[in-house]
C-alpha cells in the first residue's frame, strides 16, 4: 500500500511544502550562477524513469560553459575536489547538495520521488528493452531526489557498487526504509561526507551534457 499509493502522496505532501524554500534558493543562486560566466542557471538532463520513461531532470548549473567530460576508468563520471570545470558558486551548491533542489519541481510533476534510486543517464544504456535484469528492476520505481546509495555511500563506491545499493532499495522498500534513508541524508549533506570521487588518470571526451547545453529552465515548466 506505501509502495503504490501513500509513497507519491507523501512526495507531494513533503514538495509542495518545501517549494516556497527552493523558490528562495532559486532568487539568491539564479543571479550569481548567470553571472558567473553568462551560461545559464538551469541545465535539462534527460534522465531514465520509472518502468524506462525518459524525463528532463532539472539541476542547478555547477559546471563551466564547454567544459570537457572526465571518466574515471570505470567509466563513471569523474567527480573530484578541485575539479577545474567547475565553477565557485558550482563548488559550494555541489558541497551542500543546493544543486538538486530544481529535482523539486521534477517530484511535483510525477517525475521523481524525494527517495529512490538514482536517476542514470539515458546515455548510458542502448534502450530500455536491451537492459539486464538489475538495471530493470531498479527502474520499477521512480527515481529519487536522494536515496539509499546517495544518503549511506554518495559518490565513496563504484558504479557497480551503486547498482546493487539501488536494487536493494527497490526489493526493500517501506516506510521505515524511506525515514532512515531521509534522516541519513540530511546527517550525510551536513556532514558534508563522500562528496567528492578521486581518479588517478580522468580520460577527457566531449563536452559534458551539463556544460554544453544552452536550455534553459523556467520555473514551474514542465517538459518540453
Amino acid at each position: 500500500m506505501y509502495r503504490h499509493f501513500f509513497k507519491r502522496l507523501f512526495d507531494i505532501t513533503v514538495a509542495l511544502v518545501a517549494l516556497p524554500f527552493f523558490f528562495l534558493i532559486f532568487i539568491f543562486l539564479a543571479p550569481i550562477i548567470k553571472l558567473t560566466d553568462g551560461g545559464p542557471v538551469f541545465y535539462n538532463a534527460p534522465r531514465l524513469g520509472r518502468r524506462g520513461k525518459v524525463f528532463k531532470m532539472y539541476k542547478f548549473r555547477s559546471m563551466r560553459v564547454n567544459s570537457p567530460n572526465l571518466l574515471n576508468a570505470d567509466g563513471s563520471t569523474y567527480n573530484g575536489e578541485h575539479d577545474p570545470r567547475v565553477t565557485k558558486i558550482g563548488r559550494f551548491i555541489r558541497k551542500t547538495s543546493l544543486d538538486e533542489t530544481p529535482q523539486i519541481l521534477n517530484i511535483l510533476l510525477g517525475h521523481m520521488s524525494l527517495i529512490g534510486p538514482r536517476a542514470h543517464l539515458t546515455t548510458n544504456y542502448k534502450g530500455y528493452d536491451a537492459l539486464d535484469e538489475l538495471r530493470k528492476r531498479r527502474l520499477d520505481v521512480r527515481p529519487g531526489l536522494t536515496g539509499y546509495n546517495q544518503a549511506y555511500f554518495r559518490n565513496s563506491v563504484g558504479s557497480e557498487e551503486k547498482l546493487k545499493n539501488d536494487v536493494y532499495y527497490v526489493d526493500n522498500l517501506s516506510f521505515l526504509m524511506d525515514v532512515k534513508v531521509f534522516f541519513k541524508t540530511v546527517a550525510s549533506v551536513l556532514g558534508r561526507k563522500n562528496v567528492y570521487v578521486s581518479a588517478d588518470a580522468p580520460v577527457a571526451t566531449a563536452p559534458t551534457e551539463e556544460a554544453k547545453t544552452e536550455e534553459r529552465v523556467s520555473v514551474g515548466a514542465g517538459e518540453k
